[in-house]
């Protein structure tokens, strides 16, 4: 593998030119896969985020399979809010749920300050591990999920469909959502900067629910964090890529909340997104991950279409617009970095 190889996903974050366009893929690591579904029946699925050596073993497991030009560790967003205070906990069929939501400046207050290093030193663990094991092969990403949406969890328990209790804590006491989000990017920023410590060369912020919100309010109740966040970790060096899903009327707002790279959804054409977000950054997206069920001319002609409407501009990583769903096939999948790689541009 040529060095250029190796770094083609650093570079095109840098937006320098590439040889081919870099492609990976969010939750490339995960139950679609049969090794991974092998493992499941073994582990529940916090023991595989807690365990290093299974986590360093599920985020390599469709490196070689699939293809792709970045590995990201295995773990999930919600890990910090266990050692704040909350508790998690992952119920079959309902995802996610918070034992102890915040609800008042009670439970704020309550909330504990999180030392990633001892705290979640087990994903420190896993990114050294991983990186022993790809050590010039590709690199690898780093994650946690935004301000917003990590507070979001935190307020509503769990998934919701609307964000009533969280958007009522805003206007009503916007004083609480302020201290709430502080203690959150406090904990962000050195459990990010733990990662990049351990060795992760990439970092991706996932605001995957901050879709919810209407231009005006991003602007006040959120932007402000999550350029903190962005600017604070400028320190580590290693690229940023600021993650968002439901955000097509946001974009401009997204970029100017900063990273070195916005990646969204499959809502808006790629090159509509590019001009919006502005050709001096970096994008990422933004293929639908249900069209990876289509025959495959299907995909092709989708996955051409991204392609054609980039024209060749550096500074595009393919990625879909979110994580790949459960009995996706992994041929289907194979085939799209096949497609993404042999792409020539005219």
């Amino acid at each position: 593998m040529t060095e250029d190889n190796q770094y083609r996903f650093l570079k095109a974050c840098r937006g320098e030119p590439t040889d081919i366009t870099p492609i990976w893929f969010m939750r490339q690591a995960g139950r679609y896969m049969k090794a991974y579904r092998d493992l499941k029946e073994k582990y529940s699925f916090l023991e595989l985020c807690k365990n290093s050596e299974l986590a360093t073993e599920v985020t390599l497991q469709p490196l070689e399979v699939l293809g792709v030009d970045a590995a990201i560790i295995f773990a999930d967003i919600l890990l910090p809010l266990e050692p704040m205070g909350t508790g998690l906990e992952f119920t079959a069929g309902d995802g996610p749920v918070i034992p102890r939501p915040v609800k008042n400046q009670k439970d704020i207050e309550k909330l504990r300050p999180v030392n990633a290093e001892e705290d979640l030193e087990f994903v420190g663990d896993a990114i050294r591990q991983v990186r022993k094991e790809i050590s010039g092969k590709m690199p690898l990403i780093g994650f946690a999920g935004a301000p917003f949406t990590l507070c979001s969890y935190m307020i509503e328990g769990g998934k919701s469909r609307d964000f009533t209790t969280t958007k009522l804590m805003m206007f009503e006491t916007p004083e609480l959502w302020g201290l709430l989000m502080d203690k959150v990017c406090i904990m962000l920023v050195d459990y990010l900067t733990m990662q990049v410590k351990a060795g992760a060369q990439a970092l991706q912020i996932f605001d995957s629910w901050v879709g919810c919100m209407s231009p005006q309010d991003y602007k006040r109740y959120i932007m402000p964090y999550t350029q903190r966040i962005i600017s604070r970790l400028k320190e580590t060096g290693v690229p940023i890529i600021n993650f968002t899903t439901g955000t097509s009327t946001l974009l401009d707002s997204v970029s100017e909340a900063g990273g070195d790279v916005i990646s969204f959804d499959w809502r808006i054409n790629i090159d509509d997104a590019w001009e919006k977000i502005g050709h001096d950054r970096s994008i990422q997206g933004n293929l639908d991950p249900t069209l990876l069920f289509a025959p495959i001319p299907i995909i092709r002609e989708r996955v051409h279409d991204i392609m054609k409407r980039v024209g060749g501009r550096s500074g595009h990583i393919f990625n879909l617009g979110h994580g790949i769903l459960q009995h996706t096939p992994v041929d289907h999948v194979k085939a799209v970095v096949d497609m993404v790689h042999e792409y020539k541009h005219e």
